[in-house]
């Protein structure tokens, strides 16, 4: 992160503290490419080295905004449906490609996808209008969402509060973390359909 970017980061957090934590959790999760997750780390570093915020009340604020967000995204999807994704793709120049992945990971695995996208930069921004435009049943959604939102701000917020001293490295490592986390998600889909396929073919045989 450019040094710039990240004193401008650092005083949004310090002047606005949990707000700060809510908004860019919110804005993130609706669908709109903030540094959700950076703002995320930042908090929690300064609950370890300044003690302005505390750790649980992040955790708190951040799964509820980032439920929040998802939620909304998954309304903005669900109503303004196709057109209304194709201005968005054009707006944050998201790759036509990209979205393709997300839609067939989506229509082939269902809610438990809403889960691990949580844990990937690309697919956690647009995850919850994706669900709403693909119809995604709304009950599986809101528990996969929350489950995910709960699992991942604990353990970024964590990451944040115990490894302070060392913040700067810590933000490279969670670029490694996303495409570590991504090919987890991908093994244990792959995984679940070749049980799912197998026990078809039982019931067949």
């Amino acid at each position: 992160m450019h040094p710039t970017i990240f004193h401008s980061l650092r005083t949004f957090v310090v002047d606005y503290g949990y707000w700060a934590v809510a908004l860019a959790l919110l804005c993130e999760n609706a669908g709109i490419p903030v540094p959700g997750e950076s703002t995320l780390l930042l908090a929690s570093f300064l609950a370890y080295s300044e003690h302005q915020l505390h750790l649980g009340w992040i955790i708190v604020v951040a799964t509820c905004a980032a439920t929040l967000g998802d939620n909304v995204g998954y309304a903005l999807g669900h109503f303004g449906g196709r057109p209304l994704l194709d201005r968005y793709l054009n707006a944050f120049r998201i790759s036509p490609a990209k979205l393709q992945k997300g839609e067939d990971l989506f229509a082939r695995y269902g809610a438990a996808a809403v889960f691990f996208a949580r844990f990937v930069v690309g697919l956690r921004v647009f995850a919850g209008p994706l669900a709403g435009v693909l119809r995604m049943h709304w009950r599986k959604f809101a528990f996969f969402n929350f489950m995910g939102a709960a699992l991942w701000v604990t353990a970024i917020a964590s990451a944040g509060y115990f490894f302070g001293q060392h913040s700067h490295g810590l933000f490279k490592t969670m670029q490694r973390f996303n495409v570590a986390a991504l090919i987890v998600a991908v093994v244990v889909i792959l995984v679940l359909w070749w049980r799912h396929r197998r026990r078809l073919q039982l019931q067949n045989g």
